[in-house]
Order: C-alpha cells, then structure tokens, then sequence
C-alpha cells in the first residue's frame, strides 16, 4: 500500500454504486487515487474519486481501455466484461478478484458445481438452459413444488430470485439460463467474510446474522452476534477458509449461508467484494469491510476482524409505490441516538426496494439495539419531492 500513498498510482474500480462510494471513503482517507467505470452518469462514488469515467461495465473495449489506466483494478459488482479482465491480466494489470475466479462466481451455474466439487454442503439443485428444460424436469417430477429458481447470470439484490409454487408459476418465467434449488426449510441465514492478500495473508470476520423482509426477498437487518452455537461457526469458518485457499481470492469474499432446521449447515451464495452483510463493520468492527478490501488487494498486512460490541445494520430502502425525486424525513432521529450512524448512498432517485442508504446501531444489548433501530428505521421516511 505504502507506494499508493499520495502517489501518481491508481487504483480502478468497476462500478460505482454505494459499495464503490465506500471503497472510495476509505482510499481519500489515505490519499489513494481511484478512477470509477459505470454506466450512470449521476453515480454515487462520482463525487468521491479522483477521474470518473462513464461507460457500460459489459463492454469489452470500454473495460479494456479504463483498466489500462490503473495500476490495480477490483469490482463493486460482479456483473462485468470478463474477457476485457483476462486481457488486463494478461497485459500486467493486477486484477482482483482474479478473473479466473470471477469467471465461476459470475454464473450461478458454474458457482454451485464449484460447491459440489469442493465438496461443499449446498442445496440440491439442478441447472437448465431454457425454460423448456426447466418445464421438462417440472414435468418429470424432478422437482418438487414449491422450488427455489435462479437466474444463473445478473441476479442482484434478491432480483432474478423467486419461489416457484405452482406450474403456472415456471409458465411466467423467463426463458434463460437457470438453476432451481430444493426449497431448504431455513431456521437462520448467517454470512462470514473473509480477507486473503496476493501473499496468501487470511483473515475472517465473525459471523453475522441476517433477516429479509417479510415481503420483499431482500435482507432487512444484519447483526453481530449471530445467535449460532460454536460448532456451527467454526463449520461456517473452515467452508470459508477452504473456498479462500481454493481459489486463491485475493480482496474480500462473502459467504452467504443457511442453517436449517436441524442445524445443517449449506453454502448458499458468494461474492467476491463488500458486502451488505459486512456494512455493520464499518462502525462495529476494529476494520471495516472496505478498508479490508483496499488492504487486501493492495498486499497491505490486514486489519484486526473483531467487533467492539454488539452491532446491528438495517438497511434504508425506497418504499413502495415512490419512483422518482424525493427528500429524506426523520434523520434528526437518528443523529439523536449515541451511537448510530447513519449511510446516505447519495442516489438521485429512489424506486420500491432500491437500497438508499443504511442504518447502524451499537450498543451492550443486542436486544435493545434491535427495538431501538426498528424504531429509528420506522422514523426515516422517503417522501416524494
């Protein structure tokens, strides 16, 4: 990291949205230059990095030609020009995560054979190619309603994810490529993330806990600690460890899982960036989930992993029915309340379940903390300009 330092050299970033935005945070605060690449003009890490660059992130030459710019390039999303990444490599460019990696994680499809030939605890699935397939197996009783279906590319946000009861159902969806999973009866989703650096230095977070809306399938609240015993967390620790050292990620990798109702434990999804479910670092921990990553993919030692108390994030979402303009009420709430910290993404527009900012709340008893930020999450308010 040390030569990055007020220096001519760059970090690049593909996307811009608030994971972007908060990547950038921690590198102005060490005076780190970062360039952005995305697709809207009016993007949230717009303001906060050294060149902004407009251009569509799938795009072979407008990927090629920002990553030529940069010393170090890394991704806020998954959803990129991977060819345009193996040619960065290839050209000396240091790509992280590695496009290798990225290649399999990208696809929902090629991700969940990972798992299998890991030998991975994950949910029964199948993959099909259209939804012919899909039907085919429907109609063969391979799976059983209800199912869980998933596209295999460009899901995001709990989009491109949906409960399947009915056949009428599969008739409404859409023909791509996908994977359907058996509906696991789910008692807790935790998540872990972890920190590898190019010298093979790893470190792991506690794990958190999360809870989805009970409408929208989005995560709503994330906490630290989980409510998980010891035996469940060194299981979840060792997965994550061995899906690191496998891959040899460099940067941050999350970890999403299940935990069903006889605390079986199943890999659910990954992400090889920051994280919604490791916002709440940001205040609990002694390293955030975003000064990580820049550690990480700059070979920098990585930072101490633990929280300083019990933490809880909620996320702030556009309300139903809102689409558009609109200013933000309640706020003085939550500046009102020791210890919690309010995220403002800086999007211009909101839309229903657009993630608009977050919420984060410390304190001795998670209890406590939980009624307090309900209170303040039901307070902040999104209202038409």
């Amino acid at each position: 990291m040390q030569k990055y330092i007020s220096s001519n050299l760059s970090v690049g970033i593909l996307g811009g949205g608030q994971l972007g935005k908060m990547l950038t945070d921690v590198a102005r605060k060490w005076d780190i230059r970062t360039h952005i690449l995305d697709s809207n003009a009016g993007a949230p890490a717009k303001n906060s990095c050294y060149r902004f660059v407009q251009g569509d992130l799938m795009d072979y030459e407008t990927v090629l030609n920002f990553g030529k710019e940069v010393n170090v390039l890394t991704i806020e999303i998954e959803h990129v020009n991977i060819d345009a990444l193996y040619e960065l490599e290839n050209a000396g460019v240091l790509v992280y995560p590695k496009p290798t990696t990225l290649d399999i994680i990208q696809n929902k499809q090629t991700q969940k054979a990972f798992f299998e030939e890991q030998k991975l605890p994950t949910a029964p699935f199948i993959s099909c190619e259209n939804k012919k397939e899909l039907l085919a197996h429907v109609s063969n009783s391979n799976f059983n309603f209800p199912f869980i279906w998933k596209t295999a590319r460009f899901g995001y946000d709990g989009f491109g994810v949906k409960k399947i009861m009915d056949k009428a159902a599969v008739e409404a969806l859409p023909d791509k490529p996908c994977i359907v999973e058996t509906l696991v009866p789910i008692k807790q989703e935790i998540a872990i993330i972890a920190a590898r650096n190019p010298d093979g230095e790893i470190e792991l977070y506690p794990p958190v806990q999360m809870t989805f809306h009970p409408e929208a399938n989005q995560v709503e609240y994330v906490y630290f600690p989980a409510d998980i015993s010891n035996e469940i967390t060194k299981k979840a620790h060792d997965i994550t460890h061995n899906l690191v050292s496998a891959w040899e990620h460099i940067g941050l990798l999350a970890v999403e899982f299940f935990v069903d109702q006889k605390n079986n434990l199943l890999v659910n999804e990954v992400a090889p960036r920051p994280h919604n479910s490791g916002h709440l670092t940001i205040e609990g921990a002694y390293t955030s989930q975003f000064e990580q990553h820049i550690r990480a993919i700059l070979n920098s030692p990585l930072g101490k992993t633990s929280f300083h108390e019990p933490t809880i994030m909620a996320n702030v979402v556009g309300p139903p029915k809102l689409n558009g303009p609109f200013v933000y009420h309640g706020i003085n709430y939550i500046l009102n309340t020791p210890k919690a910290a309010l995220h403002i993404y800086g999007k211009e527009t909101t839309k229903p379940q657009r993630k608009m900012g977050h919420i984060t709340l410390s304190g001795a008893d998670l209890d406590v903390i939980f009624k307090q930020i309900k209170d303040l999450k039901a307070k902040l308010k999104l209202k038409a300009n």
